[in-house]
């Protein structure tokens, strides 16, 4: 069942995070939506501009109605992840997806408030809900690409003026996380007190962490005795999900952590068994493998065991 954040964000906050998912390919959707009903868990499937690019945005669709009607029982949001102007417009009018980002946090914070403005406009005369972003999160992936010198933290204060200028549903918020593998050094860790001024300023305000992978190191280093190169990468730590999610953070984005468990998997196979030469091999592997980890990433963002919660509320 396809239903728009705002509802997940209402029965969430303030209690647990709700898994926010990239996924680009039939392996993906198998797993993740086996993985959250095997945790029983709500969750929010995203798609990014490089996911609706890399088939064709109908073909993803696709899936996804598809996956829907195999697993009946599961509670999810469809929901465009970092789209500009153009492409929520897209979406919105598409008729499929319950929710859009758009991510004008590279621009003035005028210039933000009043792209933000037309899209929020254009999404709840659908019923849709819109997520925003103020400051900037460092690091690279896809069509994001934020150098350290030039991400900043949200400012609490402007965080109220923006929600109030916008109307927006959800803001994702920079408190020191970044996108890609490779998020801190030495001991950087999240800046829960921008987290607090923010709550303290828009109490019930729902919130959205980016870049939230853990990047597991035990992933990374097998990755890299199957012959990958991948130096340095570290994510967020899971504990800190707990303390985020009581200060008001209902959506956690996850995406490094499955790119780097379908390498694994394919890298491990393919020196395994360098014969073998039949895509679905791996990808048998690959679906259960991503099924354990989100059912596993749930437990840490508090969502697993929740879903026969989320279907009362819905009826």
């Amino acid at each position: 069942m396809i239903v728009t954040t705002a509802k997940l964000f209402e029965a969430a906050y303030g209690k647990y995070a709700i898994g926010a998912y990239n996924i680009n390919n039939l392996e993906q959707a198998m797993g993740l939506f086996r993985g959250n009903l095997q945790s029983k868990a709500p969750f929010i499937i995203q798609i990014s501009k490089g996911a609706r690019k890399f088939t064709h945005k109908l073909m993803l669709e696709g899936l996804i109605r598809s996956a829907d009607e195999v697993f009946p029982e599961a509670i999810f949001a469809v929901h465009l992840d970092h789209g500009d102007e153009e492409t929520c417009y897209d979406c919105i009018n598409s008729g499929f997806y319950s929710s859009v980002m758009i991510d004008a946090s590279h621009h003035s914070f005028d210039e933000n408030i009043a792209i933000t403005k037309r899209v929020v406009d254009a999404a709840h005369a659908k019923g849709l809900v819109v997520e925003a972003e103020l400051g900037q999160l460092g690091g690279v992936e896809e069509d994001v690409k934020v150098s350290e010198a030039d991400a900043k933290l949200t400012d609490p204060d402007q965080a109220k003026e923006f929600v109030d200028r916008t109307g927006v549903d959800s803001l994702a918020c920079a408190i020191g996380t970044s996108h890609g593998a490779f998020k801190f050094s030495g001991s950087q860790s999240l800046h829960f007190d921008v987290l607090e001024g923010i709550q303290k300023n828009l109490p019930g305000f729902p919130m959205v962490m980016h870049g939230s992978s853990s990047v597991p190191q035990e992933e990374v280093r097998r990755i890299n005795e199957a012959g990958g190169k991948i130096a340095g990468a570290k994510g967020v730590d899971a504990s800190q999900f707990k303390r985020a999610a009581e200060l008001g953070v209902t959506k956690i984005n996850i995406d490094t952590d499955g790119r780097l468990v379908w390498t694994r998997v394919h890298r491990e196979f393919f020196r395994d068994f360098p014969e073998k030469f039949d895509l679905r091999d791996p990808g048998v592997i690959f679906m259960n493998e991503y099924a354990n980890f989100i059912a596993a990433k749930n437990e840490k963002l508090g969502s697993a065991g929740h879903l026969d919660e989320i279907r009362k509320l819905l009826v």
